[in-house]
């Protein structure tokens, strides 16, 4: 075990031997592809939805921190829940069920009263946290130990590419002022074909699966402390995290155009994707690499977007600290289930992936409400929260790492 982390060929003792291209087969190309279309869709109403909530619709902005709250809260416990089901049901299927019902995102686009526009969004969003404990189940079933950085990091990388396009066709429906409740209904169509891809996956069997990843039916006590500390560090860094949609809202408001608004989202989930890619084939997966690369860097990002608002900066001053946070949620996104993967046992990796998405989606929901809240006074402000929540998370981490 490295001082902060896990050995990366190690998971409770058990050594993988595996060949270096093993890990990209073509069930990872299927689970990674439905997650590039997944995003395809859904990250378009994720970034067009504050545009259309706040500016269009004429609701205040608390009622967008409100309705994510909505969306990440009770998508807690449906998370932990579609984790536990995938574990006794097969994972495959209740990710199909789940991300069956993501359109329910793009319908939101057809109501012009924010409640209905509200509700269908969070109910979106909650098939789309029934659907993501079971995905990463299913990745984690496809490979082996060895290489579980670099299948989550490929895995990140195909699904905020596909939220990068999405942005980019976000970008120029707003410069040719296409109606918004027409591009939300456009978005459905990727994510059908990404209910196809997932549905066509070829589940291992259970007693292959245990086999290839040399991992026991029991975890150490030293592995259990790490894991409840992983789960604490993820809740807080939840509660540092805040939809992408204040963000843009900033720069949008900040340097008075809604182009740059969608365009810093697309410069967000660029660097995230990149990130992912690159990152998951050279880290360690530690402990260290988590906490200050991860959660550190998302509090620098909120602090330099609190500078950038305060003091008035141009249009680079607030598109770097967006890079940095989407540098900062590419290795969140990598690290994060690996640790998780290597913490629990195999046949119970739904319920670990579910533990994982809950905990996020509880500092979430706190932090959506407080930032839309804060934001009322002054986005510097809710910035400022969001850099505190950020470094607590990486100390809680590291210290959690020092305890085994």
């Amino acid at each position: 075990m490295h001082k902060f982390g896990l050995d990366p060929g190690t998971a409770g003792g058990g050594d993988v031997v595996a060949k270096e291209e093993s890990w990209l087969t073509a069930q990872v190309w299927k689970i990674a592809g439905s997650a590039f279309f997944a995003d395809l869709g859904y990250q378009a109403v994720l970034a067009a939805f504050p545009l259309f909530l706040v500016l269009a619709l004429h609701a205040p902005v608390w009622v967008y921190g409100l309705a994510m709250a909505l969306a990440y809260g009770p998508g807690a416990v449906i998370a932990w829940w579609g984790g536990r089901l995938g574990d006794r049901h097969g994972h495959r299927r209740m990710a199909v069920l789940g991300n069956s019902f993501i359109p329910l995102l793009s319908l939101s686009g057809l109501f012009a009263a924010p409640a209905a526009a509200v509700a269908l969004f969070t109910a979106g969003w909650w098939a789309r946290n029934f659907r993501t404990p079971s995905r990463r189940a299913m990745l984690t079933e496809q490979v082996a130990v060895a290489h579980r950085s670099r299948a989550f990091g490929f895995l990140h990388f195909l699904d905020v590419g596909g939220g990068m396009l999405a942005g980019l066709y976000v970008l120029a429906a707003v410069a040719v002022r296409w109606p918004l409740p027409q591009l939300f209904a456009v978005t459905i169509l990727p994510l059908v074909v990404s209910t196809l891809l997932l549905a066509t996956v070829r589940d291992p069997e259970r007693r292959r699966v245990k086999a290839a990843s040399g991992e026991p039916a029991t975890v150490s006590s030293r592995d259990r402390i790490l894991y409840r500390g992983v789960l604490v560090a993820a809740a807080l860094y939840g509660f540092s995290t805040y939809s992408l949609g204040f963000p843009i809202l900033t720069v949008a408001q900040g340097m008075h155009s809604r182009l740059l608004g969608v365009l810093s989202y697309v410069v967000f989930l660029g660097v995230s994707a990149f990130t992912g890619l690159f990152f998951g084939r050279r880290a360690r997966g530690s402990v260290r690499e988590l906490a200050a690369l991860g959660y550190l860097g998302a509090g620098v990002g909120s602090l330099g977007l609190a500078l950038a608002y305060a003091l008035a900066w141009p249009w680079w001053g607030f598109f770097l600290p967006v890079a940095v946070l989407g540098f900062a949620l590419g290795v969140v996104e990598t690290l994060e289930p690996v640790l998780i993967a290597r913490l629990v046992p195999t046949l119970r990796t739904g319920g670990g992936m579910g533990a994982l998405t809950g905990a996020r989606s509880v500092g979430l929901f706190l932090a959506n409400v407080l930032m839309g809240l804060l934001y009322q006074l002054t986005p510097v402000d809710a910035y400022g929260y969001a850099t505190a929540m950020a470094l607590l998370a990486a100390a809680v981490l590291v210290r959690s790492g020092r305890a085994v």
